[in-house]
């Protein structure tokens, strides 16, 4: 039989069903178009585009549209190739050309920029080996757009597909038909620069910084020409890159740890003159004042790990994925899932439960509202929760809480709070990796993709910081991570690793860096498997690409692991040792691109010091007064229905249902109650209740949260110990132990050299410390998120509110008394606990009337 080695295209569509004004992601582009101002768009039908490569028979692309590309039930699906016409992989005929455009619309298409991750052409590859069609060779997706409309010109069209249809930091889009980017061999460049800074002074130090988006301050960059002249030699960029990771704010928490001089007002004593390290202070010192003997592990690992019976333990951990998710929604809130499954995954628990809290700027923002260089908030949440569904859904862990919430401030710094709880043998998590122990990675392969994500994540956001860092957004493979999931279970079970990470901000260097930090480590980058060709050695090294763990493996053992990678086909690459000499050395083949001494590395940056002062608008004194709201209350208060009427209709009241039942809260079975649930499975839950598989009786676990960013803007003490005592209720009401809940922090302010965000920081630490206190819930994790800013053209700076996330995690001693918020009967009496008091202050009614007269 003929075969060829042509690319063919194919092109798989919705079904029009008649009665219909299309399908669901149809009608909803032709609503995002016309809120962007495209009031003549009628319509945007979209299409999914396979391009595929090889020496591949007729029946052969039959068997690939049939078997991989579509749904015959609900798609149709056609292909074609250069010189042969039109075919369908069905076996009834041809669906029709898929270069045809729909009457009266022009097509916009829309595919992946070269080196960016396409995790689909990867599995569709996979699959297709699996089916027997050894002659594809590469594989390639996109997507086409019809659009509709009065006589679209192509600026129109231009400005559609920049604005909506197409994400130019990972990206392309072509008017007509697009063409296809294939990978090549995979290869790195080997080239090493070298960077003489022992000899620069402090301008050429700050040059530096900037030119390599390092996020370092002239203290810090001192210091590295100090180590450097004591050294007597030039720097290699490789050995740069990795201290500007390993000092970042993101990966160090420099402000946490700073030394802050506290200028409070008179009369005031909440602080001394100055205090050292907020997170021992404040948090940490909640958690060694509560000293509960159920808390297994706490700000010492990937995760924090508390008790859930005898023979198993659970971890948590909640992240934040802000600056990608601002210049890539879908792949930010994508990876942000991943990453905090992966932490979970480093203290060798099984994912069994995820979480999502979403920050948005207020959906209705007219067009030209919108910061520059920013995506529009419609766009933004759009794809965040894509994003987040995707890998969830995808990877086979049911999100089971969370929230949305929106403020103006969110418009530019959407904040995505991600969270991960998981479950493992007591005492099965090893940290003893040794001298000569093997250095292996498993997982995904090495790409371009999340390029100093750890530094990027330090600065704040201004018009070009889509253009400018557009590599610190990876793309994540859920499928991938899946298995790799699977072989550490079973690695961990047979004990065949000594140590484990996940190479998160920073990649290899974070992860190796890490695990070596005492022993020091030796590799060679050239063994690493790459993505795509020309990655110099410290884009190996630093590349935040998905997917991968790092496990320290006694050579003895390297066998049995391997057999357990090739069984599942995860990739297992040894690419070193532990020494036992305390140094970083980090070869490309013969060329030693780091030699770095670990006590250097890890000692930290110099200490930071920073001013706390309150704002000249700050109230006096946080424990007087309940929250107050701001000035200038309406002289009457509005009619009560138009009041109840705007309430619901508020975003932050509105229903979620829409969003929510887009993820998968039943996979794994485990979980007791859902977001809704209830007779018909539409009550609105507190918090979700889970029995893992491996629990032997009637115990489960709970996970809540608590947030109020408008208390945030008023009061950040208050803000602290009400989003404690939020979570930890909702907890409660469904069944939780008071006594046997633990729980995380998350912080996320502006830029921390403005003294108002460290007096806001320290508020909110101490509202932290005093609620935990009081209610005998220790800390066990948490991550802070600072430069949360967005610096205008002109000069100006718009911060988001100052936000603070507490998520929960408790023991539910019997899952079958959980009671669940919906109601259960017609009749049955409802009695408000407690006596709160009457202040309107951050609420949503506040936001929309302002305060009624002679309220707080």
């Amino acid at each position: 039989m003929e075969t060829t080695t042509d690319v063919y295209r194919f092109i798989v569509r919705p079904k029009e069903r008649p009665g219909e004004s299309g399908e669901p992601r149809a009608r909803s582009l032709a609503a995002d178009a016309r809120a962007l101002g495209f009031s003549r768009i009628r319509a945007v039908r979209p299409a999914t585009i396979y391009f595929v490569r090889g020496t591949i028979a007729p029946k052969e692309l039959s068997l690939l549209g049939r078997s991989l590309f579509y749904d015959p039930l609900v798609e149709t699906c056609a292909w074609s190739g250069p010189g042969s016409p039109p075919g369908s992989p069905g076996s009834t005929g041809s669906t029709g050309s898929p270069e045809s455009v729909h009457a009266g619309s022009r097509r916009v298409e829309v595919a992946l920029r070269p080196g960016v991750t396409d995790p689909v052409a990867d599995e569709t590859l996979r699959a297709a080996r699996e089916l027997g069609i050894d002659g594809l060779v590469a594989v390639s997706t996109g997507e086409s757009f019809d659009v509709e409309g009065d006589d679209l010109t192509d600026g129109e069209l231009r400005l559609l597909a920049e604005r909506l249809l197409c994400n130019a930091v990972i990206q392309r889009w072509a008017l007509g038909e697009i063409e296809p980017a294939w990978p090549s061999e995979a290869t790195g460049s080997g080239s090493v620069e070298m960077i003489d800074i022992a000899a620069m002074d402090d301008a050429a130090l700050l040059a530096l910084s900037a030119q390599r988006r390092a996020a370092l301050d002239l203290v810090e960059m001192r210091a590295i020409r100090d180590y450097y002249r004591n050294e007597d030699r030039a720097c290699t960029d490789a050995e740069f890159e990795t201290v500007a990771q390993t000092w970042s704010e993101h990966c160090v928490h420099k402000t946490f740890k700073a030394l802050i001089e506290v200028r409070q007002p008179k009369g005031s004593a909440s602080y001394p003159p100055f205090v050292d390290n907020v997170l021992k202070s404040y948090i940490k010192k909640a958690t060694d004042e509560i000293a509960a003997p159920w808390v297994l592990s706490a700000f010492v690992d990937n995760a924090g790990i508390i008790e859930f019976d005898d023979e198993l333990e659970i971890s948590f951990k909640v992240e934040t994925h802000n600056h990608p998710s601002a210049v890539e929604p879908f792949g930010g809130a994508n990876t942000g899932v991943g990453g905090v499954i992966r932490d979970v995954m480093g203290v060798s628990a099984r994912p069994i439960a995820a979480t999502d809290v979403l920050c948005f700027g207020p959906p209705g923002t007219p067009p030209e509202a919108v910061p520059p260089g920013s995506l529009h908030p419609r766009l933004i949440a759009s794809g965040v929760v894509a994003g987040v569904q995707d890998y969830g859904n995808k990877m086979g862990v049911p999100t089971v809480n969370g929230g949305i919430h929106y403020h103006r401030g969110y418009a530019a710094n959407p904040l995505v709070y991600c969270g991960c709880a998981g479950i493992a043998p007591r005492g099965r998590h090893p940290r003893r990796q040794a001298a000569g122990d093997r250095v292996v990675a498993l997982g995904g392969r090495t790409g371009r993709d999340g390029l100093r994500g750890a530094t990027f994540s330090s600065m704040v956001m201004d018009s070009s910081t889509g253009e400018l860092s557009g590599a610190s957004v990876q793309i994540g493979a859920p499928i991938v991570q899946k298995k790799v999931s699977e072989v550490l279970v079973a690695a961990r079970d047979a004990g065949l690793y000594t140590g484990i990470t996940d190479c998160g901000a920073g990649g290899f260097s974070s992860a190796m860096g890490e695990m070596g930090a005492e022993l020091g480590v030796d590799v060679d980058l050239a063994l690493a498997p790459l993505k795509y060709p020309g990655l110099a050695p410290w884009e190996i090294w630093l590349s935040e690409a998905q997917e991968r763990m790092v496990v320290s493996v006694p050579p003895d053992r390297i066998g049995e692991l391997r057999a357990l990678c090739e069984a599942d086909d995860v990739e297992m690459t040894d690419l070193g040792r532990f020494t036992g000499e305390g140094r970083l050395v980090v070869r490309y083949g013969g060329t030693v691109a780091i030699d770095l001494a670990c006590g250097f590395l890890h000692s930290g940056p110099p200490q930071r010091r920073l001013i706390a002062s309150p704002a000249a608008s700050s109230v006096a004194s946080p424990e007087a007064q309940p929250v107050a709201g701001p000035a200038g209350s309406p002289a009457a208060s509005p009619d009560v229905r138009e009041t109840l009427l705007a309430m619901l209709a508020h975003p932050a009241v509105a229903s979620k249902e829409s969003t929510v039942r887009l993820y998968d809260h039943e996979v794994q079975g485990a979980t007791i109650l859902r977001p809704y649930d209830g007779l018909v499975a539409d009550g609105p839950q507190d918090a979700a209740v889970l029995q893992p598989r491996e629990s032997k009786g009637s115990r489960g676990m709970s996970l809540s949260n608590g947030f109020n960013q408008r208390y945030g803007d008023l009061d950040p003490y208050r803000m602290a110990t009400a989003a404690v005592d939020e979570a930890v209720r909702n907890a409660v009401a469904v069944g939780a132990d008071p006594d046997r809940i633990a729980v995380l922090d998350n912080f996320c302010l502006g830029d921390p050299r403005r003294p108002e965000t460290m007096w806001t920081l320290l508020e909110a630490a101490r509202g932290c410390h005093d609620a935990a206190i009081a209610l005998r819930t220790p800390f066990v994790s948490g991550k802070d998120s600072f430069n949360n800013e967005y610096l205008a053209p002109d000069g100006s700076r718009v911060s988001i509110p100052p936000s603070l996330l507490i998520s929960a995690i408790g023991i539910v001693p019997d899952v079958g008394t959980v009671p669940g918020s919906d109601l259960k009967a017609a009749g049955d009496w409802i009695y408000l606990v407690g006596k709160p008091a009457a202040a309107f202050g951050g609420s949503v009614y506040a936001e929309l009337f302002g305060l009624p007269p002679g309220a707080d």
